[in-house]
């Protein structure tokens, strides 16, 4: 293997205002307040820390929680969004408004004179007019960490004793979508953002360095902070190029550019101020996005790249996405996660599981992974589903509805629309969850959205290795790879010796740099400072870069490397 050079804490760096420690940040908020202060909350706080920061320098301090509807009031109201599934539910359409009782709002605000803060979610509805806005954000891998401790309540509700996965369905169903919109529209009058995810050194800037922040990232090549995790099928590769933890059994997860779900660093005055990526889709959108892939997709990031770890480890559970159709009409979601695994290395046996095999009979194979389901057979996946060798650098694609699986001995960079958690186990090898315990299995959806004529005929005409020679220079060459016609994602390949121009054609550019050490973003006007990326480092081109250039750099001088590009297709 390689040795490790991946950064694991890329950074915007920056000049601009930085307090730390509680003793720094509460006294200079009401130093520049001359009246009452409100302070935002994004669930996963530790409230007690932020409500006794605040209590030694306010006369008084409200907590939102106290003016929101009683607990089953919000359970009652959020049970359709939620349902009874263990794992998925349905998108809301509820907003912050919506929690609170606007009879004890209304009380409240009869009582801010004086030296006053207002601290909590949705905590700007008691003083729409307040002059002093405090925003306490937080990343969202970081919420999962508490989520995990059991340390954290969710938006209304006390839910620290239910289990992770529901506490996570609530937050990605419910919280996280009524909060995203909720300080989506406060951004721009945001005075101070504090960031606790490291509740032992709280930082805080103001909203001048903050938007600073945000327009210089979105201005320049950037990475999200990728974030590792185990997995039931593991496996070790990502520990050595990744420079991992090496007494953790094994690493099966990397999300290297989620910004639903990574962190985005500023790294003001030589310190690091993490705040959750997202908060730049929401105030950037157009000049990152690209005003197109803004026009189809809103304040959404559609592109997602993540690893998948198998080398050392087994396999993933075979697996189908769901059809627009049916993620649209059953979960709430505009569109379904399509996507492709490429092969950034692999063993000698290292296989992908594809499409179902020509001529299946499909309600014997049903009756099948019912009857695996429960406990009466041991499911014979290459019996009914198509088990292909794999090599590195192969590309496959799974437009949704194709059932598939990553085989042991694979390292996976899986490209793919951005949705969540929309994936439909069918079979888990007889394997159990790393809390012990069965894998959610979902075969009465698959059911409904496996995409039975994707069989072998098909998938070695439409979704492996569709390798087209698309243009060509001095010292590079670029190939289409796909992705399958039904999906919105377009990726390129291009190996390259020598500089490499592209532009990016109003929709953002997502790269991953599959072979060679390193290679460094240019601007051929000098728009911005030259960027280094390393090998298996995913990186992004905000749309409104234009053109760019991208060559082999330091280690990498005079030996061939290459990236693949992901970006939103217009037209086919």
């Amino acid at each position: 293997m390689r040795k490790a050079n991946y950064d694991k804490f890329p950074s915007t760096k920056m000049e601009g205002t930085l307090i730390q420690g509680w003793d720094g940040i509460v006294p200079a908020i009401a130093k520049a307040s001359d009246g009452p202060v409100v302070v935002e909350l994004y669930t996963g706080v530790y409230e007690e820390d932020v409500f006794e920061a605040f209590g030694k320098v306010f006369d008084k301090v409200i907590d939102t929680r106290d003016l929101m509807f009683d607990e089953n009031k919000v359970l009652e109201m959020t049970a359709p969004f939620m349902t009874d599934d263990v794992l998925f539910g349905y998108v809301t359409n509820l907003r912050m408004p919506d929690f609170f009782d606007m009879t004890k709002v209304e009380a409240a605000r009869k009582g801010l004179a004086g030296k006053v803060a207002v601290i909590g979610c949705g905590a700007s509805l008691v003083m729409p007019e307040t002059e002093t806005l405090v925003f306490v954000d937080m990343a969202r891998w970081e919420i999962q960490q508490r989520f995990r401790r059991h340390e954290v309540k969710a938006l209304g509700v006390d839910n620290r004793e239910d289990p992770v996965s529901i506490q996570y369905k609530r937050g990605l169903f419910i919280d996280w979508r009524v909060l995203d919109i909720h300080k989506d529209a406060l951004m721009d009058r945001v005075d101070w953002w504090i960031d606790t995810n490291d509740r032992q050194n709280p930082k805080m800037t103001d909203g001048s360095t903050f938007r600073r922040g945000m327009e210089i990232t979105a201005r320049n090549p950037f990475r999200v902070v990728p974030f590792f995790d185990p997995a039931p099928w593991g496996g070790q590769w990502m520990k050595e190029v990744c420079d991992l933890d090496r007494s953790k059994s094994n690493y099966g997860w990397c999300f290297d550019c989620v910004p639903e779900e990574n962190s985005l660093l500023l790294e003001i005055n030589g310190v690091r101020f993490e705040l959750p990526s997202v908060d730049l889709v929401l105030s950037q959108s157009r000049q990152l996005l690209g005003e197109p892939v803004e026009a189809r997709f809103g304040k959404d990031f559609p592109i997602r790249f993540d690893f998948l770890d198998t080398i050392g480890g087994g396999n993933l559970s075979l697996q189908v996405h769901p059809t627009a159709q049916f993620i649209r009409e059953n979960m709430g979601m505009p569109y379904t996660q399509d996507e492709s695994y490429y092969l950034l290395d692999a063993a000698e046996d290292a296989v992908v599981y594809l499409g179902v095999k020509k001529g299946v009979d499909k309600d014997a194979m049903l009756a099948d992974l019912r009857a695996a389901q429960r406990g009466e057979i041991v499911f014979d996946a290459e019996k009914y589903v198509n088990k292909i060798p794999a090599r590195k650098h192969d590309h496959y694609l799974i437009p949704g509805g194709t059932i598939h699986c990553s085989g042991a001995g694979s390292m996976v960079l899986e490209i793919s629309a951005t949705p969540n958690i929309f994936t439909f186990k069918l079979w888990d090898w007889q394997r159990l969850g790393l809390d012990g315990k069965p894998r959610p299995i979902n075969v009465e959806r698959g059911s409904h959205v496996i995409q039975w004529h994707r069989d072998t005929d098909y998938v070695f005409a439409h979704l492996k290795n569709r390798f087209v020679s698309t243009a060509e220079g001095d010292g590079w060459n670029e190939v289409s790879t796909g992705l399958h016609k039904n999906e919105f994602i377009e990726t390129r390949r291009t190996a390259f010796t020598k500089a490499v121009p592209f532009n990016t054609g109003e929709s953002v550019n997502v790269f991953n740099l599959v072979e060679g050490e390193e290679a460094v973003v240019e601007s051929p006007t000098g728009a911005f400072e030259p960027f280094v990326v390393h090998y298996a480092e995913t990186f992004i081109i905000p749309a409104g870069i234009g053109d760019y250039t991208i060559r082999p750099f330091g280690l990498s001088e005079g030996k061939e490397c290459m990236v693949i590009r992901a970006y939103v297709r217009f037209r086919p």
